[in-house]
């Protein structure tokens, strides 16, 4: 196997043991995924360092949080020890809003920076791209009636689930890129310049 068929199958795999341990709350593994001195995660929930997304997403899962990701096609563009992958992906998240309880599945990418540390691949810094979502009620007899204003305040690739963590109490940030537009080609540069090796760090994270 050539080096860069190697690279690409441990991209891969690197991005694979992040769904799976967060979403079995297998914490001491998940901590490995991650650059250790500049990881970075941003959600619609949360922006922050990885270690900090660790301790929260911990907390929620403790609590009850359902939050599950499922993985489809996968590519990875590498340059020396810097690479940007891409992985289509669902985010589903059940919760109650309004005393109904709903499901949220929304589909889209997550775009990774991941650099090589110690001769391991790493995750320096996740973004998701959300390309569209839909809420259903899990009770087909139930009814329940979205309040038009707080739908409108999210872009239309996470409308529902914006709609839903903040009836959850979360704070969600608005401005996320999707599948189209000034934001989604903002982060396509970022990852340009992260693969030439002109950006010491992977765009602005804060």
């Amino acid at each position: 196997m050539s080096s860069v068929e190697s690279d690409k199958d441990e991209l891969r795999q690197l991005v694979e043991n992040w769904a799976l341990w967060r979403d079995a709350g297998d914490w001491d593994r998940f901590a490995t995924v991650w650059h250790p001195e500049d990881g970075w995660m941003t959600a619609t929930w949360f922006q922050g360092p990885a270690q900090d997304f660790i301790a929260i997403s911990r907390e929620g899962f403790d609590n009850g949080v359902s939050i599950l990701h499922f993985l489809g096609g996968h590519t990875a563009d590498i340059a020396g020890d810097r690479a940007i992958t891409q992985t289509k992906m669902t985010i589903s998240q059940r919760a109650e809003v309004d005393g109904v309880e709903v499901d949220v599945v929304c589909t889209g990418r997550f775009y990774d920076f991941c650099a090589r540390h110690e001769g391991a691949w790493k995750i320096v810094r996740r973004q998701p791209i959300y390309e569209k979502d839909r809420l259903d009620v899990v009770d087909p007899a139930a009814t329940l009636s979205l309040d038009p204003q707080l739908l409108g305040r999210f872009p239309v690739g996470y409308r529902h689930l914006g709609y839903l963590q903040t009836k959850a109490g979360f704070t969600v940030k608005t401005g996320l890129p999707g599948l189209t537009g000034e934001v989604v080609r903002r982060l396509y540069a970022e990852g340009a310049q992260w693969l030439d090796g002109s950006s010491s760090t992977p765009g602005d994270p804060h």
